[in-house]
């Protein structure tokens, strides 16, 4: 069963994280939703983490273990992105995704954390209008596209594509699974 972490923080776009999280858990997927320190947090929206009574504990981000997942989803609203890009354990841990070749995929403003973590050079992506500029400053090919897949990273302009991204999501994780068998 493929295992997948969320990754977010206060001020999260609430539709984002709702719908990530659920969409994995749908596909049968083990769900992780990581915050700083575990904390539990609110969306822009009002939207709480843990969402529900049936949720799984919050994991901190100094627990985060690339042994343990087969993709990162880095989920947007913009104050959360530009927290969780600020701490070390986080960034550290994408690029153990990344050197591991597991699906590192961002969601709107999620991009900003890969671009904090040094991911995103020489990629092909695409960005929201609001970080293209630094997409592009961190060394990718920006498109104009709604999501791009290059490799095992995956980027997504707006989160009214999140059912295409999320769709690529399976279908990279599959894809690495099988290759690696």
């Amino acid at each position: 069963m493929p295992s997948a972490v969320i990754i977010t923080g206060p001020g999260f776009q609430d539709h984002d994280v709702v719908y990530t999280y659920y969409r994995l858990m749908e596909e049968g997927w083990t769900v992780d939703v990581a915050t700083k320190n575990g904390a539990h947090v609110v969306g822009k929206y009002g939207i709480p983490l843990p969402m529900d009574k049936t949720a799984k504990p919050l994991v901190s981000f100094d627990q985060l273990d690339a042994d343990t997942y087969d993709a990162v989803i880095l989920t947007g609203g913009h104050e959360a992105p530009d927290r969780v890009r600020q701490d070390a354990h986080v960034l550290e841990f994408l690029r153990t995704m990344d050197a591991r070749q597991k699906v590192v995929a961002g969601l709107c403003h999620g991009p900003w954390i890969m671009v904090s973590a040094g991911v995103l050079k020489g990629r092909r992506a695409c960005a929201y209008i609001g970080l293209r500029d630094d997409v592009i400053n961190a060394g990718a090919d920006v498109v104009d596209s709604d999501v791009i897949v290059d490799g095992h990273i995956i980027t997504c302009s707006y989160y009214a594509y999140v059912g295409k991204f999320m769709q690529l999501v399976f279908e990279t994780v599959a894809k690495n699974q099988v290759a690696a068998a």
